[in-house]
């Protein structure tokens, strides 16, 4: 779906305000990256700022119409100036970026202008990222060339002082519950949703998805009888995690979904309930902030970050989750 500058306004202020000033300016820059979290809009900025430059009859001299030719075809991707590089398979190859650098020495079919998008540009490999530094080093005039990641640090350096670099910003979950909230989300659900995600239509297919319904109930479940005895706990493990969490990907989900249950409760004893994700928990939830002491709480919120970067370094999951299962009950009085 196509978002307009206003949309995409509310999702990146301080990026978009930038890119109007060097539009109405006329300094746009030969290299730019885009660098943020997944589903932070920077490819839809990415294509709206392409957009401006092609744009046959901007608006206020920086927004595109939306509606010209060249708008259009950039929008439906085909448009003969605009390139766009993804990853072929786990990386961008070299031959991706030559053949880059192969059209680019040709003349603009319609226009002076060219603009090429490389997206996730930290996964070019040696060679493709070598390749591409000459062609930054030695830039054509009326080419830009915008580069989009989520992992800068993966970068060449000679490549990142080479671009004008904008940082796209997390949306606050409040933004992201609106979002969902006008696609139709319940506002019971909403929250949770937002704490996991800034992704919208990631967001949306989870909020359909029965797997990720059940896996709800099974950490609140684990949650509870973490309070209870340490064997009810390591049945539950056994029982209904381990059966429903069993990819690397879903043990995150879930160790994210139980990190969760702790902010709220810290969220309750700071008095600060409109932050709360489990909205439809709040009455058990009052109950259980009750019973928990801030201090342990931390204690509790900085296991389940380490277990997830154990997670990440492929510790073996089962005994991850039963250490991670009696950390989170070290301290607490068994009836």
């Amino acid at each position: 779906m196509v978002k307009t500058w206003e949309q995409l306004e509310v999702l990146q202020p301080t990026v978009l305000k930038m890119v109007k000033n060097s539009l109405v300016k006329n300094r746009v820059a030969h290299a730019y990256l885009f660098e943020g979290m997944r589903g932070t809009g920077k490819k839809e900025i990415s294509l709206l700022l392409t957009k401006a430059l092609f744009c046959q009859s901007l608006l206020e001299g920086y927004k595109p119409c939306e509606s010209c030719n060249n708008c259009r075809r950039i929008n439906n991707g085909n448009h003969p100036d605009v390139h766009i590089v993804e990853p072929d398979g786990l990386s961008i190859k070299k031959q991706q970026i030559q053949n880059l650098q192969e059209e680019f020495s040709k003349k603009g079919l319609e226009s002076s202008s060219k603009v090429y998008i490389i997206v996730h540009a930290d996964k070019m490999s040696g060679s493709a990222s070598n390749s591409l530094l000459k062609f930054l080093e030695e830039p054509t005039a009326q080419t830009t060339a915008i580069l989009l990641t989520e992992q800068p640090q993966q970068m060449l350096p000679t490549i990142l002082s080479r671009c004008q670099i904008l940082t796209f910003n997390p949306l606050s979950p409040q933004a992201m519950v609106k979002q969902l909230t006008e696609n139709g989300v319940e506002s019971t659900k909403a929250p949770i949703l937002a704490h996991l995600t800034n992704n919208l239509d990631e967001a949306l297919a989870l909020n359909v998805d029965d797997w990720f319904a059940q896996a709800q109930k099974i950490v609140l479940k684990l949650y509870e009888v973490l309070k209870k005895h340490p064997l009810e706990a390591m049945v539950t493990l056994q029982g209904e995690w381990f059966q429903h969490f069993k990819e690397k990907e879903q043990i995150n989900r879930g160790l994210d979904l139980l990190l969760l249950i702790f902010k709220d409760l810290l969220y309750i004893q700071l008095d600060k309930q409109e932050q709360i994700a489990y909205k439809g928990e709040s009455e058990r939830l009052q109950q259980f902030a009750l019973q928990a002491s801030r201090r342990r709480l931390s204690d509790q919120m900085s296991a389940i970050l380490e277990a997830k970067k154990r997670l990440a370094a492929n510790m073996n999951p089962q005994l991850m989750m039963e250490q991670l299962v009696l950390k989170l009950q070290e301290g607490s009085s068994f009836v």
